[in-house]
């Protein structure tokens, strides 16, 4: 029993539009109420602006609109999820990705966590998966880093 359970990870279930993301608990730093950022000059649709928070100036992006599952955005209701960056560049150590609602906590299992069958690689989506009955898709956290920081040095350059 010991065994099993050692396999077991604590994640977190965030409702996007039109889609469900997984991601490992360890990864999010704080869910905060959702406004409106500030808008990044010419932009791709996904890049929704940036939010103050803790002294830092973070990215938001709609991942629903990075991966095609929706067009729109609701406000209403939104939460701001805001996740630490991984690449290990020092001016993106968070950013964040707008939610429908609070992410709820789960225990992800290997028993209980199966990869569902892709027709299209989507850029951003690392794989889909089912977890229990639930369909979502585990983000590729290095790709949607690159794509944010591909933003800023355009806003730069």
């Amino acid at each position: 029993m010991n065994s099993s359970l050692s396999q077991d990870i604590r994640g977190v279930m965030i409702s996007v539009t039109g889609a469900r993301v997984l991601l490992p608990n360890a990864t999010v730093a704080e869910v905060i109420t959702y406004s409106p950022p500030e808008h990044i000059e010419g932009a791709p649709d996904w890049m929704l602006g940036r939010i103050r928070w803790r002294g830092w100036r973070l990215p938001v992006i709609s991942y629903a609109r990075m991966i095609g599952t929706a067009r729109d955005e609701g406000e209403f209701g939104a939460k701001v999820v805001v996740l630490k960056a991984l690449g290990g560049n020092p001016r993106y150590s968070f950013f964040a990705l707008l939610t429908q609602g609070f992410p709820r906590l789960v225990t992800v299992s290997r028993d209980a966590l199966t990869q569902e069958a892709s027709e299209q690689s989507i850029d951003g989506v690392l794989m889909n998966v089912r977890l229990r009955d639930e369909e979502a898709v585990i983000p590729d956290l290095a790709t949607i880093e690159a794509r944010i920081t591909e933003v800023d040095s355009l806003r730069v350059a």
